[in-house]
């Protein structure tokens, strides 16, 4: 998904709210947001770009002015770590719901909301929870889920947000449990935001279930564009019978494939604003599940 207009608002206010969050001095995150707001896409200069693109460009801006590339590292080890304390309680659930997978797929899909960018902490996600396991997902689109799970070999799962991997192992657990089909996990190589990589997936023991690989991207961007990963990833994809992509970034790089590609991928993110409502014609943070 290209850039819309509500999209540059957002980035900006994110990129406010992300400075904040290292305690850069005032004077620095003038500086920083000038050079930010110098950015062409974020004044409507172009839009055939997607918003993970103009995040890493700011990304780049604010890791070489505070010369850090992995600035919310701690927060990403506590994030992680508060979702591991609640890892037991929530397999419990699973294990003991009616409908396994679909129970572990929507827990999987409101770990999205797990974002340092917008909420504060667990009680946040609790509540989520809470409101919105009760409202089960599309039937039909968890079938087609299943079924395209029951049917794959293999499947390739990029990930998105510390924390929000927790509730990814717990659904690949649930997967494995029914299905005997080899599952590789995608992380991103630069650190950006608050999205998982390999240090993430080593702290929560994503290691120890399946393979775990970087994306090969060489830069901060918090998408995946297929063109620049790594040739053991363009090769995965090519080959996996079932692709599942986590979270927004994901999904704005991976839907400007051509339609070819699309096909065997199935989105799990949460409408977290406007242009998602009405693209997939969802109310705000309601769970999405979209199959190309």
């Amino acid at each position: 998904m290209f850039l819309k207009p509500d999209c540059i608002p957002c980035i900006l206010n994110m990129s406010l709210n992300y400075l904040r969050k290292l305690s850069v001095p005032d004077e620095q995150v003038n500086k920083i947001y000038s050079d930010i707001l110098s950015l062409r896409p974020l004044r409507g200069e172009i839009w055939d770009i997607t918003s993970p693109e103009v995040i890493e460009s700011i990304m780049r801006k604010i890791m070489m002015a505070i010369d850090n590339d992995d600035p919310l590292a701690a927060e990403k080890e506590k994030q992680n770590q508060r979702m591991l304390t609640a890892y037991t309680s929530l397999k419990r659930m699973v294990e003991k719901s009616a409908y396994p997978l679909s129970t572990a797929a929507q827990l999987a899909i409101l770990g999205n909301a797990i974002d340092i960018m917008m909420l504060d902490g667990m009680t946040d996600f609790q509540n989520i929870i809470n409101e919105q396991l009760a409202n089960p997902l599309q039937e039909n689109a968890f079938e087609v889920l299943e079924k395209r799970i029951m049917n794959s070999k293999s499947i390739l799962y990029f990930g998105d947000n510390a924390g929000e991997i927790v509730l990814d192992k717990l659904f690949i657990e649930t997967i494995k449990a029914q299905y005997e089909t080899e599952i590789v996990f995608v992380v991103r190589s630069m650190p950006t935001l608050n999205d998982a990589t390999l240090k993430d997936s080593e702290q929560i023991g994503m290691v120890n279930l399946v393979r775990v690989i970087e994306n090969g991207i060489d830069g901060p961007v918090p998408g995946t564009q297929l063109h620049r990963c790594s040739r053991d990833v363009k090769s995965l994809f090519q080959k996996a019978d079932l692709i599942i992509s986590k979270g927004g970034g994901n999904f704005d790089t991976l839907d400007e494939l051509p339609k070819k590609h699309k096909s065997k991928i199935s989105y799990l993110l949460l409408s977290k604003c406007r242009p998602y409502q009405e693209h997939f014609g969802v109310g705000l943070h309601r769970p999405i599940l979209y199959h190309g």
